[in-house]
């Protein structure tokens, strides 16, 4: 029977982070991934902020694309910020995902592709693991001291095996990964760009995002709430198919891949954290931004949180995980109120009017304080914005005023 200190199931961001730290720190890690390769699960739009890189240890290897600018098209404008550094980057979700499992076999630990987590239960303070490997179609048996459950929105370790599990508010993307030719490409390098109106993407958003030459991810969002002011909303591949020919005006392109999730997110952040010797993290847990879906860094930084307590753990110092909700709250719960207030209004509530109003008091700030309401959710920012909107409204009305005496 095979033996480890930490099973962690799931290979996303969260998982890999969280195997790589308790690798490195010389305790036996196995990482498993359900697919047999990681282009099989390549499904996030990885937009970033370039601190990403530093903060998490990252080489720019993984870097599909650098971003300048931030652009956002509604149903009647269209508005541009731009800086003159990099504000941030495009992940190659795939080869991100690889390094990390690299990291963790060079630290010693293992990773096992293609199988799968089916169940557990408690065996002689240890938990007794039931594999399946999906090459072989054979089960295996491991014995782990802790148990993580990095499974994302499925929560397959945490609520798999519950009747009544959680209540969930959820949204589903779709994002397609295509190929065109050069000046298509060049038109919306170095930018991310979301599309937001009923026009575009109603009760959510779609979005641009470049990636290496002449690659682009299209994709669109949705926020499975019933919107009080829409009628109808069809389904995504229209809203991609709407970007991909009217906003981009793309006649001929190359498809090559189309990948989606449904996000799963617990209101007030009360999933479940832990049990006994299995601890959750990333979209297990409700790491997303509910407003604009962002993931990758929240899930690295709870692998991060959650690192610390297993290691106590196995050193003995603490025996139970419950201080560990209680420290992601403490991270997490103040900023992401304000997001999901935020989101609920906006994809449920919002009209166009509304909408462009909004990202006019932002037109007068620079990108670098964009990243910073939208990224690290400094949303007192945006009054600095409202003041440059009065501000230029005051002098186009005086304006008007000198010029009519004239």
């Amino acid at each position: 029977m095979y033996r480890c200190d930490v099973l962690i199931v799931g290979a996303g961001p969260g998982g890999g982070h969280c195997a790589r730290l308790l690798a490195k720190k010389g305790h036996k890690v196995l990482l498993l991934e359900r697919y047999k390769d990681f282009g099989r699960n390549n499904f996030s739009s990885a937009g970033a902020p370039k601190e990403i890189l530093s903060r998490f240890d990252l080489p720019e290897i993984l870097v599909g694309s650098w971003w300048n600018k931030f652009i956002v098209v509604t149903t009647d404008h269209k508005r541009v910020w731009q800086s003159d550094n990099h504000q941030g980057c495009v992940l190659d979700f795939k080869k991100m995902r690889q390094f990390l499992a690299d990291e963790v076999s060079d630290y010693g630990g293992e990773v096992w592709l293609g199988c799968r987590y089916i169940d557990h239960c408690e065996q002689n303070d240890a938990l007794l693991v039931t594999i399946k490997n999906n090459l072989t179609n054979t089960k295996i048996e491991v014995m782990a001291n802790v148990l993580v459950d990095a499974t994302g929105a499925t929560r397959r370790v945490m609520c798999g095996q519950m009747k009544k599990k959680p209540l969930f508010t959820t949204a589903t993307g779709v994002e397609h990964l295509i190929e065109v030719d050069e000046k298509i490409y060049n038109t919306h390098a170095k930018a991310l760009t979301f599309l937001l109106g009923h026009q575009w993407m109603p009760g959510g958003y779609s979005w641009v995002f470049p990636m290496e030459q002449n690659i682009l991810k299209v994709g669109a969002g949705v926020y499975n709430k019933k919107h009080e002011l829409v009628k109808e909303v069809k389904p995504l591949n229209h809203y991609i198919e709407l970007l991909i020919q009217n906003y981009l005006q793309v006649e001929k392109y190359k498809l090559i891949d189309v990948h989606g999730e449904t996000l799963k997110y617990n209101s007030g952040l009360q999933d479940i954290y832990n049990k006994g010797r299995i601890i959750a993290i990333g979209d297990a847990v409700s790491t997303v931004n509910w407003l604009g879906g962002e993931g990758i860094r929240h899930a690295m930084e709870s692998a991060e949180i959650a690192h610390v307590f297993i290691c106590q753990f196995l050193e003995g110092k603490i025996n139970n995980f419950d201080g560990y909700q209680q420290q992601m709250k403490s991270t997490f719960l103040a900023k992401w109120n304000m997001c999901e207030k935020l989101a609920n209004k906006k994809y449920t509530q919002d009209t166009d009017a509304l909408i462009n109003r909004v990202f006019s008091y932002l037109e007068g700030l620079k990108l670098e304080d964009v990243v910073d309401i939208l990224f690290y959710y400094k949303f007192e920012k945006i009054s600095k914005g409202l003041g440059a909107f009065v501000l230029r409204k005051l002098r186009s009305f005086f304006r008007k005023k000198i010029w009519g005496r004239q």
